[in-house]
This record gives C-alpha cells, sequence and structure tokens, in this order.
C-alpha cells in the first residue's frame, strides 16, 4: 500500500497518548471479575463432557504434570520418549487440549501458522489442513497426542489441584486435589498456561440481566444453535444479541454471530489491528515435496522464530510467510538501511516507530476500504502501536460490519456502563438484548496462585506466593530455588516468546524430560537450582531488557501485555533473555545436551 502523504509522527504519538488515558484506570486487574460468585458461575462449569465418579487416587507417580494443555502434552510426550512411563497429567478440563478444550467458539482458529503453532506435528504424522487451522482439529490433535504417547493410561481429569507439599524427610511431593486425592510424585511439573481463568468485566448489575449471558469459553450451543465446526447458529435468527469485547476472540466470532443473529451489537473499548490473514488449505503435493524431511518442525519453529524476533541478523529465507514475520522482516530492514554510523539506539528506536506508523496507517487505511459505514470505520481503528497488543490477521471480521444488522457500539475507551435486567447501557443508553456474550479474556497478570487455585509449599514450609512476592524468580524460567524437582512450563524469564508460545514448551519440555531421565538413571532423589545460579541469571535478564521492554509497554494502550497498564507490577515476569528467544534456545539446547546441567545440584 502506497502512502500518499508523510505521516505526521508526532502528530501519531499525541494521538496514541490521548487514546491511552481515556483507558487508563487505576484498578487495573481488579476491573475484572472471576464467573465464581456470579450470576455466570454456572458457566465455570464443564459444558463438553459429564464429571464421571471415582475414587480418590492414593498411589504413587515418578512424575505429576499438572496441566493437559500443549505444555503437559509436549513434557508428557518426552517423557514417555525418555523412558519415563510412571507419569499422571491433572487436568480441570475433561480430556486433553488445555485453552481449546475450553474455547470451542465458532471460528476459534491458531493465529500462528499451525505448522508451528501444533506441537509434535512430525512425531504424529499429521498435517495441518490448514494455514490456520480450527479449534476442532486443534483438539483433536491434543487427543492425537495423548492416544500416541500413552498419556490417557493414567490421568486425571475434571481434577483441580488444591495443594502441592514438598515431603522432605522422603524427597517426594504430596498433591492433594478437589476430587479427595493424595499421592505422591517424585517430579512435578507446572503447565497450567496463562489462559484458563475466564474473567468478566466489573459491571454494576452484573447479575440482574434477565436473558441469556454466557462467556465465549462456555459457549451455549444449545443457546444459539450450530456446533464448533461453524454451522449456521440458527436459533439466533430473530434475536439481538450483544458481545463485550472486540479482541482476538470477537474478531473470530463475530463474523458468525453478524450471519446469525437479528441484531447484533458489538461493544467495543479498544479495537484491535486486524491485518489481512490470508487462510488457506494445504496443499500436499507441496508439503511432500517442499517441506517434509527428517526434522522438518524444528526447522519450520526455528526458522519463525528467528524471522518474527528482532537480531542483528536477516534469516535467509522466511519458511512461515505470515503477518508475524513479515513484520519484523521489514522492521529489520529498515534499521539495517541505516548507515553504520547512525546505529544508535536514539536511531534504531526512531526508525522502528516511523516503520511502525507506517504499518498502522496500512492497517487504518484497509479498515476504510474494506467498512463501508464512515463512522463506524473511524471506530474500528486501532490507535497504538501494532505490538501494543495481540495483532489479529482476519478476512471477514471487518466485513462483518457490512452485514445490515451488525452495530459497532462506540464507548469511547470507557467500557460498558453497567448491566441492567433487559440489557446493557452505554453512555446512559440502554441497549434491550436477548443474549450476552462476554468476550473479555482470561486473566494473565493476576497472582498465579490465586489463578492456579493452589499454593505450593516447597523446603522449610516456604511458600511459592512468598517466594515470589516481590516478582517472579527463577533459572530459565524452569526452576525456582528452594522447590527441588519442581518444574515450571511457562516460557518467562527464559524466550519470552509470546507469538508462539507452544514453541517455549517445545524446548522446556524437551529440557525437562533429559533432566528427569538423567535423575533416574543417575539415582537421584532431587534436583535443585542453586541460589547463585538463580541469582546470576535474573542478573543476565537485568541487563537493560527489562528497562527497554517496560519502557515500551508503558507508553502502551492498558491491555494484558502491560498488565493494564500497570507494568511496573509485573516485577521482570515478562523479561526475556536479553539477545531473544533464538539465543535463549540456543543456549538451552547447549546447557542440556552437555549433560552437566550448570546451575543445578542432584542429590
Amino acid at each position: 500500500m502506497t502512502i500518499s502523504q508523510p505521516i505526521d509522527n508526532e502528530a501519531i504519538r499525541a494521538k496514541y497518548r490521548a487514546e491511552r488515558e481515556k483507558r487508563l484506570r487505576p484498578d487495573g486487574n481488579n476491573q475484572y471479575l472471576r464467573l465464581a460468585g456470579t450470576s455466570l458461575a454456572q458457566y465455570i462449569d464443564d459444558p463438553y463432557m459429564p464429571v464421571l465418579e471415582r475414587e480418590p487416587v492414593t498411589d504413587h507417580v515418578d512424575v505429576a504434570l499438572i496441566g493437559g494443555g500443549f505444555a503437559g502434552l509436549i513434557t508428557g510426550a518426552r517423557l514417555k520418549e525418555a523412558g519415563v512411563e510412571n507419569i499422571r497429567v491433572i487436568d480441570k478440563a475433561g480430556d486433553f487440549g488445555g485453552t481449546w478444550y475450553w474455547n470451542r467458539y465458532p471460528g476459534a482458529q491458531c493465529d500462528t501458522a499451525s505448522f508451528v503453532y501444533m506441537p509434535l506435528l512430525e512425531e504424529t504424522g499429521h498435517v495441518p489442513t490448514e494455514k490456520y487451522a480450527h479449534g476442532p482439529e486443534i483438539l483433536e490433535h491434543s487427543r492425537r497426542i495423548g492416544e500416541q504417547f500413552g498419556l490417557y493410561e493414567n490421568v486425571l481429569f475434571h481434577t483441580e489441584v488444591r495443594d502441592l507439599e514438598w515431603d522432605e524427610p522422603r524427597s517426594l511431593w504430596i498433591v492433594r486435589t478437589n476430587r479427595g486425592d493424595e499421592f505422591t510424585a517424585q517430579f512435578i511439573t507446572i503447565g497450567t498456561g496463562p489462559l484458563h481463568v475466564p474473567k468478566l468485566p466489573g459491571l454494576e448489575g452484573i447479575d440482574e440481566f434477565e436473558g441469556r449471558a454466557f462467556h465465549t469459553s462456555r459457549w451455549d450451543y444449545e443457546y444459539t444453535g450450530g456446533d464448533p465446526s461453524g454451522a449456521l447458529m440458527t436459533k439466533l435468527a430473530g434475536k439481538k444479541v450483544g458481545i463485550i469485547g472486540t479482541g482476538a476472540t470477537s474478531v473470530q466470532c463475530v463474523p458468525h454471530l453478524a450471519k446469525a443473529c437479528g441484531e447484533l451489537y458489538v461493544f467495543k473499548r479498544t479495537p484491535s489491528s486486524v491485518d489481512v490473514r490470508g487462510n488457506g488449505p494445504t496443499d500436499m503435493d507441496w508439503f511432500e515435496r517442499e517441506v517434509k524431511e527428517p526434522g522438518w518442525q524444528q526447522k519450520w519453529l526455528e526458522s519463525f522464530t528467528a524471522n518474527q524476533s528482532m537480531g542483528w541478523r536477516m534469516p535467509k529465507e522466511d519458511l512461515v510467510q505470515d503477518g508475524w514475520t513479515a513484520l519484523s522482516r521489514r522492521i529489520r530492514s529498515r534499521i539495517f538501511s541505516l548507515p553504520f554510523y547512525k546505529m544508535t539506539q536514539k536511531n534504531i528506536m526512531a526508525a522502528f516507530e516511523a516503520l511502525d506508523n507506517e504499518k498502522m496507517h496500512e492497517i487504518r487505511s484497509r479498515v476504510d476500504e474494506v467498512v463501508d459505514d464512515e463512522e463506524t470505520a473511524q471506530n474500528l481503528k486501532a490507535w497504538y502501536r501494532q505490538l501494543c497488543k495481540r495483532p489479529c490477521f482476519h478476512d471477514a471480521y471487518l466485513q462483518a460490519y457490512n452485514e445490515p444488522g451488525t452495530r459497532l457500539v462506540d464507548t469511547d475507551g470507557k467500557g460498558v456502563e453497567r448491566v441492567t435486567k433487559k440489557g446493557l447501557v452505554v453512555a446512559g443508553k440502554e441497549y434491550e438484548l436477548d443474549c450476552i456474550i462476554y468476550a473479555s479474556g482470561f486473566e494473565v497478570g493476576t497472582d498465579q496462585t490465586s489463578r492456579n487455585g493452589f499454593d505450593v509449599t516447597g523446603i522449610n514450609g516456604l511458600k511459592l506466593s512468598e517466594a515470589w512476592a516481590d516478582g517472579m524468580r527463577s533459572l530459565h524460567g524452569i526452576h525456582v530455588h528452594g522447590f527441588p524437582n519442581m518444574f515450571i512450563l511457562g516460557g518467562f524469564q527464559g524466550a519470552a516468546l509470546l507469538s508462539n508460545v507452544p514453541h517455549n514448551f517445545t524446548e522446556s519440555g524437551l529440557t525437562i524430560a533429559m533432566m528427569i531421565r538423567h535423575a533416574m538413571e543417575k539415582g537421584f532423589k532431587e534436583i535443585e537450582v542453586t541460589q547463585k545460579a538463580q541469582d546470576a541469571w535474573l542478573k543476565l535478564l537485568g541487563r537493560g531488557a527489562r528497562n527497554r521492554m517496560a519502557g515500551m509497554l508503558s507508553e502502551c494502550t492498558p491491555g494484558y501485555y502491560n498488565n493494564e497498564g500497570q507494568i511496573d507490577s509485573l516485577s521482570g515476569t515478562l523479561t526475556g533473555h536479553p539477545r531473544g528467544p533464538v539465543a535463549f534456545f540456543k543456549y538451552l539446547k547447549k546447557w542440556r545436551n552437555l549433560g552437566k546441567f550448570k546451575g543445578l545440584v542432584f542429590r
């Protein structure tokens, strides 16, 4: 897209600041509610599979994996490959899949290319049917992993961990759950993921609405009709439906709602940036000819991360070729065009800003090209840097606002005012509705202990919540001093790769499996990081990376990337390796392959 006139960078900065100020709130994450304790508490329950009665479990396993999403599946698979058979996955869902078990709303897709997002493709022999696979295929693939690696054999579904306690004399973990289970495990992994506790906007009157209401992670197909595959939701014909939220979930389900509802009202506080997705079916001839070779998925993972991450070397090829990699390559091309003597931090950031302004101008111009109504188009434009919020890519979302029954309700950054018996109020005007859908996302920046529903008690009674009272402290984002035989799967304080979270799990899961195998082969009972190694790692992470990240995110409009505008309270959680995810993954591979596991003590 050609830009017809120069972009006024200072004017854009002023606009970004003004829009940010509208949305800043002193209550931060406290503006949201959990479903528990509201009239929507019933939607925490599993609508997909019945809870089966069973006797409490009181046995012993070598490894207990908390979380049955990608983190648990990948680590479980690698453990089985390493010869560790006595393992158990525990999850509150009724099957494997994690976020893909719960999120079955119409239109759900991965927004990173399937070939790098879906794990263990080469090991299972599955080839994604689309560049961006839909939810049902991803859920089926999760089950495929569980079946192929025997993870169903000793699993506890519909089970929530309530307490993890280190038994020092026996060098074991005691695992207690809400189903009366109390069993022991030599090792535990915590892979609960960042997106599993649904949140609601803290609106006055949220319990008063007399129509139907639900959260997108518990989609009510009994009420709407249709199914997760995208069948038309025929029961919404003639109904007035309101959806709160215009983030990634809303971007995917609004096109389906627009086709089904009598009237659809989309209540917007902050719009998403929505670029072209360009989805399409996988050409199997191309896959067999160009892609399929031993180690192909690892090659693709490394290509995506190298292209999408910032760094001083431009990769020769981009295997994935999506919006993520295109943006990063474009930024680096602009920076590398600077003369060597102008390669200062100030000039690099200025080049980054100029390029970002150009890209966001293109995205805003696309809204004008696609959306017919001028006022609606203006209100759908994102006024912030593209990476302030998770970028969205879609080829039907903006078009949905051209449907005659679809209305965008702009709240001027303030959000919905309140809920009534009949509907929602914005700026004093009541919108009467038959159904309210909350596309309000999941808790991200809240306290991990509270979010997970359990604390962890380590050596000498030390609680993880106490150890992390001033922020996360770890080695590699995996090991925590004072908590032997416990491994975290998350990516923070490691690669901190947010664009493709499963890549974090792929590398850490393999590393954990190798450590556990080493300990079991050598007869060690305990693995623990030393205080010295943990402190040294945190010092490394602090070498400018956090300050640069905090500086950029602090200027962003509020969202989960910057903890609703309260970036300082993250206390380094989002910090990754100072040289980026590519450097971290290379370092971690070398660290584990040496077999010395420097910084850890085996006892």
